[in-house]
């Protein structure tokens, strides 16, 4: 009996053993669910349906976009990090996953323990635009501008913990401007009361400020990169104004620890090819990004830098979230 029990074990695990190698071979087999913790029309819904339409049409099977807003995107953390690991449920990862760590004081979740990192999509900057009912055309004017006018300005942004958040309170703490922070669930909802001058200004990420920018319903004063950024060589860099400013940004993928790594493999290089589609590298180029490929393991190593970098920003500013 004992004998037999040993080999119906044996059996079950080379039955188990070579069923897993055949349900990663043919993922996706069902619809894919990517959880984004943004509004929809704003730049990280709108870089994730570019990518999902081009994951659907490689994969034959849809990859559906679902927003999940609030809380400064951990609510869809939160979602994805609680759903089964077997690639099904993937999530948008953006600069608000890195800076929540330090920011929060009570998150259900470690985000570097809880996720496994897929893929990284593109690098982007902020852009600080402003109503133009604002009387100021320069990030000096607009300066200016703010310490004659302590407390009466307003500058919104995606939501606690977003890097449109905190690179406001970056530029606060470096310049002495006193602002106050109106957080909406995603920019796309901000920006009617920027335009309409409720709210002042924005530091945006680069997709939905340049496209407000261009359309001429916000003035764009500078960019959050270190140096003028490649797409909008007409827009200064803030440091040039703000000498040591910085604040740029990443898109990438992940998904609930756990997730077989032939998964994450087959994502991986699915985004990789992704990144060198003339087609799809030209519409992020539209809304400002750079692709940036790496393997899981780089895009990994790249969170885990992004938080400790965002840990020194929210002590330096001294802003945090119960």
């Amino acid at each position: 009996m004992i004998r037999f029990a040993r080999a119906a074990l044996l059996g079950l695990i080379c039955c188990l053993a070579s069923i897993a190698p055949s349900s990663a071979s043919d993922y996706p087999n069902r619809p894919v669910r990517w959880v984004i913790g943004f509004a929809a029309g704003g730049p990280v819904d709108i870089v994730a349906r570019i990518m999902s339409q081009w994951l659907s049409d490689h994969f034959g099977q849809q990859f559906i976009v679902e927003n999940r807003t609030g809380s400064g995107g951990n609510i869809a953390a939160a979602a994805a990090i609680n759903s089964p690991a077997d690639g099904y449920t993937l999530l948008f990862v953006a600069p608000n996953n890195a800076i929540s760590t330090s920011l929060y004081k009570k998150l259900p979740f470690d985000f570097l323990r809880d996720t496994t990192p897929v893929a990284s999509i593109m690098q982007l900057t902020n852009m600080l635009v402003v109503s133009n009912a604002m009387p100021v055309k320069t990030v000096q004017e607009f300066i200016d501008y703010c310490k004659a006018n302590p407390g009466k300005i307003s500058y919104a942004s995606s939501g606690n913990g977003t890097s449109v958040h905190m690179s406001a309170e970056l530029f606060k703490a470096m310049t002495k401007c006193d602002m106050l922070h109106v957080p909406y669930r995603g920019s796309a909802i901000a920006f009617p009361d920027i335009i309409s001058d409720k709210v002042q200004l924005i530091f945006d990420n680069l997709p939905s400020a340049l496209e407000q920018a261009r359309g001429g319903n916000v003035r764009a004063l500078g960019v959050t990169s270190p140096k003028r950024w490649a797409s909008v060589p007409d827009v200064p860099a803030i440091a040039e104004t703000v000498p040591g400013f910085e604040a740029v940004g990443f898109y990438g993928i992940s998904a609930p620890k756990g997730t077989p790594p032939e998964i994450v493999d087959a994502l991986n290089a699915a985004v990789g090819e992704a990144l060198k589609d003339p087609k799809l590298v030209a519409r992020l180029a539209e809304v400002g990004g750079i692709p940036k490929p790496m393997a899981p393991a780089e895009f990994g190593k790249l969170v885990a830098d992004e938080t400790e970098k965002w840990r020194k920003v929210v002590e330096f500013a001294g802003v945090s979230v119960d």
